[in-house]
């Protein structure tokens, strides 16, 4: 199973580790083109600041993270799991998990990246500001510039499994699983169930669907479940008392659309 999950807008203070190591990441086959993102970022920011506030859409109070940014290559490094934070890692709590979950957490989770394109939760990543949105000089339109190293990398890491989208849209247009790998894809849609005048109305959550997803990963982990399709995905969950309705593609080659209904919201 690959768990594709976005990062966080903030980030955890920068480690006291060993600097960057481009060479020490996961995916190799990202090397080259995360060398040229992190190449003009470092220019960007090394430069004009107020350019390169305008250029990350940062606001006066995030003024900060452009020096941040100008000092990649020597800052600090820590786990990806440990740099990204907010909602859904909260919820996920990965350095809660016991041993064994740890380690599903090192194999399956990859956490798609504006800068890095995507991390394993276990390599060393120094703090960071760089949205998936961004439009660098260089390289452009960030979501565009990764399609292409990304296509031809993301199917082996998925390898013949289950592929599991968590991601929000920004990041997912990096990355669009097609063909056989489409077919074992589900993409998870998170609707708040409610009784309002004796009738069930189910509205999408928004920022709290962030939440359930990282509760759904970690339960997954912790249960160690290990879905080898959609299919196999939706029974997993339904075993763990969710309940999820599912939406088998009209065709071949298409993700599965998956609805887990909640009727609280946290």
């Amino acid at each position: 199973m690959l768990v594709l999950l976005p990062p966080s807008e903030g980030k955890a203070a920068a480690g006291r580790g060993a600097p960057l190591r481009p060479e020490s990441l996961s995916l190799p086959g990202l090397a080259a083109a995360r060398e040229t993102v992190l190449t003009e970022l470092v220019e960007l920011c090394t430069g004009d600041e107020e350019k390169a506030r305008e250029v990350l859409g940062l606001s006066e109070g995030l003024r900060g993270e452009v020096a941040k940014n100008a000092g990649l290559r020597t800052a600090g490094t820590r786990p990806a799991g440990e740099i990204y934070t907010g909602v859904l890692y909260d919820a996920l709590d990965l350095a809660s998990l016991d041993p064994s979950a740890k380690r599903r957490a090192a194999r399956s989770l990859l956490v798609f990246s504006g800068l890095w394109g995507a991390v394993r939760v276990t390599d060393r990543i120094p703090s960071y500001r760089c949205s998936m949105g961004v439009k660098l000089p260089g390289p452009g339109a960030l979501a565009a510039y990764w399609r292409t190293p990304m296509a031809s990398v993301l199917p082996e890491a998925a390898g013949d499994g289950l592929v599991l989208d968590l991601r929000s849209s920004a990041y997912a247009a990096a990355w669009k699983p097609k063909g056989e790998v489409a077919g074992r894809t589900a993409t998870v849609r998170v609707l708040h169930s409610q009784i309002v005048d004796g009738v069930e109305k189910r509205s999408v959550v928004s920022h709290f669907n962030k939440a359930t997803k990282g509760r759904i990963v970690r339960a997954l982990l912790t249960e160690g479940a290990a879905p080898k399709d959609p299919a196999g995905l939706v029974e997993a969950l339904r075993d763990l008392g969710y309940v999820v309705g599912a939406e088998p593609p009209g065709r071949a080659g298409r993700p599965w659309a998956l609805d887990v209904v909640v009727t609280e919201i946290h």
